[in-house]
């Protein structure tokens, strides 16, 4: 079975036609580390199924890039305001890995919400993001950073492995040598 057909299949079901017509409008893209699937300022006219790999999303601040969230295989995704509005998007969407992504264009996309299971996927998918978010900015108003990493730790140590530390200092909101810090306290036997 496709790894989307799959995907979407978790959220409802899927006939074989509604899945050809979805099929009809998607493109695979292999994408190496460090591309920009999205640069601020450009509308996002894509929405991509990620099979294999590592998204991060973040935007400029004062020069810097701060890094808003990763995105890890297999999930939907899009800079959703600039999506659905067609305004210049304020995030990137860059590659920390090597991706395997398939891409639909977003007249398909939207074409394709005629199909009551796609229409029911679309919608189940923005739900679950949007409760996504709000979990992410409630860890960044109400825990600390050693929190939040204690966090990850727990929750996805593997996604401690597979991106920079710069990065995951930003998604922290913290510089990489406080990271470096926190992670050394955590790891020494003295700690009270």
């Amino acid at each position: 079975m496709h790894p989307f057909r799959a995907f979407i299949s978790a959220y409802t079901p899927l006939s074989e036609a509604d899945w050809q017509a979805i099929e009809a409008c998607i493109t695979r893209r292999d994408v190496p580390p460090g591309t920009l699937l999205l640069e601020s300022g450009q509308v996002c006219r894509s929405l991509y199924f990620l099979e294999r790999g590592l998204l991060r999303f973040f935007v400029w601040k004062d020069g810097e890039d701060v890094t808003k969230f990763f995105t890890d295989a297999p999930y939907t995704l899009t800079a959703q305001q600039s999506f659905t509005s067609e305004l210049p998007a304020r995030e990137n969407i860059e590659a920390l890995e090597d991706c395997v992504l398939w891409e639909m264009p977003h007249a398909d996309a939207f074409a394709l919400l005629r199909i009551e299971a796609w229409s029911t996927f679309i919608r189940k998918l923005i739900q679950e993001v949007q409760g996504l978010l709000e979990a992410i900015l409630e860890d960044f108003q109400t825990r600390t950073a050693e929190e939040r990493y204690r966090g990850l730790l727990d929750h996805e140590p593997e996604l401690l492995l597979r991106v920079p530390l710069r990065h995951l200092a930003s998604y922290l909101g913290i510089a990489p040598q406080s990271l470096s810090r926190i992670r050394r306290q955590m790891l020494s036997p003295h700690r009270s």
